[in-house]
């Protein structure tokens, strides 16, 4: 539901729109919908995003907001992230509350996994 001052959507570049779907089906079970060649709808990710044809990509590095994906077992996730062609680029770490890592999808984006249980 959209709701005044809230935040509704979320875009991420990508440069293979197709790769990119194949991936975080694999990974994540994501589902999408095209809306042309340059552009996906994210249909349950539990937020509202999409993905846009671009050659850029996005990492904290560069200053990009982080997106955070819950997932109840890190090492599954890890193992799949891998399977599926991506790359851990930060090593699992524990803060208050769970621990995360960083990976790179096959369009360069640097997402994170969380989960509250140890790796």
């Amino acid at each position: 539901m959209n709701e005044h001052g809230k935040i509704s959507y979320i875009e991420f570049p990508a440069r293979d729109i197709e790769l990119n779907k194949e991936f975080f089906t694999a990974v994540f079970g994501w589902s999408f919908k095209d809306y042309g060649p340059e552009y996906t709808v994210v249909t349950n990710a539990g937020v509202n995003a999409g993905f846009y044809k671009s050659e850029q990509s996005s990492s904290v590095d560069n200053g990009s907001v982080l997106i955070v994906i819950y997932c109840s077992e890190l090492k599954q996730a890890q193992q799949k992230i891998k399977q599926a062609g991506g790359a851990i680029v930060k090593p699992t770490f524990s803060f208050p509350g769970g621990c995360r890592f960083h990976f790179t999808g096959l369009n360069g984006n640097e997402y994170a996994v969380w989960s509250e249980k140890d790796a």
